[in-house]
């Protein structure tokens, strides 16, 4: 089979999202929804078919004329192997082609160990998983770290807290291992493409702040349902705007006055910290005599069991948190705010401290709609998003058609080389197939 041309593949993506979504499962519902004739929809079903990505399934009951013949998305055909890697542990997990995640594990890991011990543990792991589902082709590989990620080339760029991973080949390490393409992105990235695809989870109109509040502060950004990464690949790298022009305090990326120097879990940490070896919090104080250190988790605890400078420390972090979502609300009027990471957990107090400051110091007309809730996904959340990064660069037009004839994108590991890049005289950007 020859690579198709540039209009065939939007033909075929457009048909595959309109089984895969269930919005069409027959060729005349096909037909109706696309305009294409009987004969187009044949031809490109068949393919498609051949492929395997489509399979037949029972007829469908008559409704005066002949009966159709459903049609089904394989998602089984492959498997995607996902991981969103912290500061101190990772999550990894396997999921279908449809992004659903079938196993998941947890596990303490120290990103500061750098990249070949890091990475060999979770390589460790998802072969562990991908066993523990039986096997099957591995159709391409997603991950997620903890700092600034340069999209295009998949390599980490100058992560304040992962010493020796600067420029680190992952996709190259993966890429070999697993025979597939593996893509690397930013965690919160990951993070609010989850909540964008997940179906059942309302986001309007797709224009999303995702906000993770952990040790550091990040925010993945979608407009009109569609994650931005900006030119680079760190747009929503907020934790490192300087909100003080205070220089007592240094930030992980050697900066002052960083809004994640300030209001991060680390610093909750460090100013609980202090709290605790002064005296001044008795609750901090304790657990400072229990383990050794204070934590942000510590802090929160505290908050939640009343100590009041505790809970002076989370105010004061939702305000300048606040008041950063509010410049970035004036300027992006986007339709919902998720709030997620430890931090975010800290209690209702605390939400409502950064609900009332974005509330306060935004425009009336750019928070007229405007909602700001939870993240609604756990843990897995990230696993589903990278899931989804993956699936999305597979049936694009850039790549589709490369794997098309083969059936299946495992065994091509640089697939996402420049080489690749399907060449037409007016390429146009594709829709995505999921």
């Amino acid at each position: 089979m020859e690579e198709p041309s540039t209009e065939l593949l939007e033909s075929y993506s457009r048909l595959l999202d309109l089984v895969r979504t269930g919005d069409a499962d027959t060729r005349p519902a096909l037909s109706a929804r696309t305009g294409l004739g009987r004969t187009a929809i044949t031809q490109r079903t068949t393919t498609l078919l051949d492929a395997g990505l489509l399979e037949e399934g029972e007829l469908n009951p008559s409704t005066g004329g002949r009966q159709a013949r459903t049609l089904r998305f394989r998602k089984d055909a492959g498997r995607i192997l996902t991981a969103e890697l912290g500061a101190t542990s990772f999550i990894a997990g396997v999921t279908d082609l449809m992004g659903t995640v079938l196993t998941m594990r947890h596990r303490d890991c120290d990103i500061a160990d750098g990249p070949e011990p890091v990475l060999a543990e979770v390589e460790a792991t998802l072969d562990e998983l991908l066993a523990e589902v039986g096997g099957g082709e591995v159709w391409g590989v997603g991950l997620g770290l903890p700092g600034p990620v340069e999209f295009a080339t998949a390599r980490p760029s100058e992560p304040p807290i992962m010493p020796g991973w600067n420029n680190y080949a992952v996709r190259d390490r993966l890429a070999t291992r697993y025979r597939a393409p593996v893509w690397v992105d930013n965690e919160v990235n990951l993070l609010c493409l989850g909540e964008l695809r997940t179906p059942g989870l309302p986001i309007g109109k797709g224009d999303l702040l995702y906000i993770k509040i952990g040790t550091g502060i990040g925010a993945g950004i979608s407009n009109a349902g569609r994650l931005h990464r900006g030119a680079q690949g760190c747009a929503g790298d907020i934790g490192h705007a300087a909100v003080s022009d205070d220089g007592g305090v240094v930030c992980r990326c050697g900066k002052t006055g960083c809004l994640e120097a300030l209001a991060g879990g680390a610093a909750l940490a460090r100013d609980g910290d202090q709290l605790a070896r002064s005296g001044a919090s008795t609750t901090l104080a304790a657990a400072l005599d229990a383990h050794g250190v204070v934590t942000g988790e510590d802090v929160t605890a505290a908050a939640r069991a009343g100590d009041h400078h505790s809970v002076q420390l989370l105010v004061q972090a939702g305000r300048r948190i606040g008041a950063m979502l509010a410049t970035m609300v004036n300027f992006y009027n986007p339709s919902i705010i998720l709030l997620g990471g430890k931090v975010s957990g800290a209690g209702d107090l605390f939400l409502a401290t950064i609900r009332e400051t974005i509330y306060r110091r935004s425009l009336p007309l750019s928070t007229r709609e405007l909602r700001i809730e939870r993240a609604r996904l756990g843990e897995e959340g990230g696993l589903i998003g990278a899931a989804y990064m993956v699936l999305d660069e597979l049936f694009s037009v850039r790549h589709f058609g490369q794997w098309l004839p083969a059936g299946s994108p495992s065994g091509m590991p640089h697939m996402h080389s420049a080489n690749g890049v399907i060449r037409s005289a007016q390429a146009p950007q594709a829709e995505k197939l999921l």
